[in-house]
């Protein structure tokens, strides 16, 4: 049974939809750094409204040009945003894991998603009805303000994706990936299929494939089955981009965190 005003769509891949968790998790919500990082009148305005959903591997929650019913915050897992061309090609511009949400812009007043939002990695989210999340933000600009930064960190790390993809090759943005996707998920074991390593690529399946092998000979990973295991976290890190450093998977709630101190 899917709770009240959460309704995502299946993928077509015979993935179950999301579904509410047991009441004894149902106030489990501070697990996500952006919830956190609200102001605790408007936290205890959201609690009521929020409700824990267990989101499958393959789960729509958004197609492109759908208005934005829910925001999702996700606790676990990972929620890939990915544009599709007119091809039916898919490619991942961004993953968002427990530091983020999606469909947070629905805050600032009616919005449609301009992209797909699937659920990657298996996982749990903090989901509240849209209007009910604009309603309790509404009258906190220290919250509006939290919402602003984000939203402006994740401009600056889509501008520094941009820059990833161009100039580096696929390898170190390979391990740049896996190491963003390991911290956003909170674990070091990915539930990752070749076709999802591609689409966040931009390459082909067979060179994922080729890559992968690549690491897993050196002993930095270990991959079977469409899940990864994270073996030697700093060789990763030394295999990787630059881009890693400069988007490392705390920033974005560091920042946050930093910019609700100040106050």
């Amino acid at each position: 049974m899917i709770p009240q005003n959460v309704q995502p769509r299946s993928s077509g891949e015979g993935k179950s939809l999301s579904h509410p968790v047991g009441q004894e998790r149902a106030h489990s919500h501070a697990g996500n750094r952006l919830l956190a990082a609200l102001p605790p009148d408007v936290m205890a305005r959201l609690n009521d409204d929020l409700h824990l959903v267990s989101l499958a591997n393959g789960t729509v929650l958004f197609e492109p040009g759908d208005p934005v019913e829910q925001v999702y915050f996700p606790q676990s897992g990972l929620i890939s945003l990915m544009v599709i061309t007119r091809d039916g090609d898919a490619i991942a511009t961004e993953t968002i894991g427990r530091e983020g949400a999606v469909g947070l812009h629905r805050g600032l007043g009616e919005r449609r998603s301009f992209s797909r939002a699937t659920a990657q990695v298996t996982g749990h989210a903090s989901v509240i009805a849209a209007s009910k999340f604009e309603l309790a933000i509404g009258t906190s600009p220290a919250a509006r303000e939290v919402i602003g930064d984000y939203t402006e960190l994740l401009w600056a790390e889509s501008q520094q994706l941009a820059a990833c993809n161009a100039v580096h090759d696929a390898a170190s943005r390979l391990c740049r990936s896996l190491l963003q996707s390991a911290d956003r998920a909170g674990s070091d074991q990915l539930p990752l299929t070749q076709e999802a390593l591609a689409n966040a690529l931009g390459v082909r399946r067979t060179s994922v494939t080729l890559l992968a092998q690549g690491l897993q000979k050196k002993g930095v990973i270990r991959y079977a089955r469409g899940m990864i295991h994270i073996l030697d976290r700093s060789r990763l890190e030394a295999c990787a981009c630059e881009c890693y450093q400069v988007m490392k998977g705390e920033a974005l709630a560091e920042a946050i965190g930093a910019r609700t101190r100040r106050r």
